[in-house]
């Protein structure tokens, strides 16, 4: 039977994990890594049952941010969606691959199209949010053995933060919706402001400049 997977994220696996068509097992994030790949193992973390548990190889996370979005509100049950970006190669699952479930949130199914949402298929917990090029894993699922290693997981910034539920004066740069396509609002550092006026100006005169 031939696949029905397509580049896109887009198939036919309607939720399931067996059969033919989930080709999904077999591309990362979701492949497990061979020992002879030698996935040096960084950080171990799971779900709340321990049935879904993965390794992560990178040290630090591509970067991490603090959504305040209605949707991370509702999904994660809290005020707000810590998250950590990595690639889909950093990640192996070590056990229950066969009991994630997926969310595609736009059109409210249970279907395995990106980008999506995967839980824990028997406690719910949150695992990750899928993309189509990366992964935005969350910190509080991750078994940090020292400081140090939760440190590296440091939010830069805010996003959506009209919307948030509860204040946090932490000094960090805090965008009105997704960063660096959106404003920077209230407590934000006014270097950050700066640099943001500045990356813009600069945009604006090379778009004159094509115009010319």
């Amino acid at each position: 039977m031939t696949s029905t997977y397509r580049d896109n994220g887009d198939n036919g696996d309607e939720g399931s994990t067996e059969g033919e068509l989930n080709q999904w097992k077999h591309r990362a994030p979701y492949r497990i890594h061979h020992k002879s790949e030698h996935f040096k193992a960084r950080y171990e973390g799971s779900c709340h049952c321990g049935k879904v548990t993965y390794q992560l190889s990178r040290e630090k996370p591509l970067d991490a941010k603090y959504c305040h979005c209605t949707t991370c509100q509702k999904i994660h049950g809290a005020p707000f969606q810590w998250a950590a970006i990595f690639h889909k190669d950093d990640i192996n699952f070590t056990s229950g691959i066969h009991d994630l479930g997926w969310y595609e949130s736009s059109e409210k199914t249970c279907v395995h199209k990106l980008p999506c949402k995967v839980s824990c298929a028997y406690c719910r917990t949150p695992i990750m949010d899928e993309g189509r090029n990366m992964i935005l894993l969350f910190p509080t699922l991750i078994d940090f053995k020292d400081p140090a290693d939760r440190k590296n997981f440091e939010i830069s910034c805010h996003m959506f933060y009209p919307r948030r539920v509860v204040d946090i004066n932490d000094g960090k740069p805090k965008w009105s919706g997704i960063s660096d396509n959106s404003d920077l609002i209230e407590d934000s550092p006014q270097e950050a402001v700066n640099e943001l006026k500045r990356k813009r100006q600069e945009e604006e005169d090379k778009k004159d400049q094509k115009d010319e």
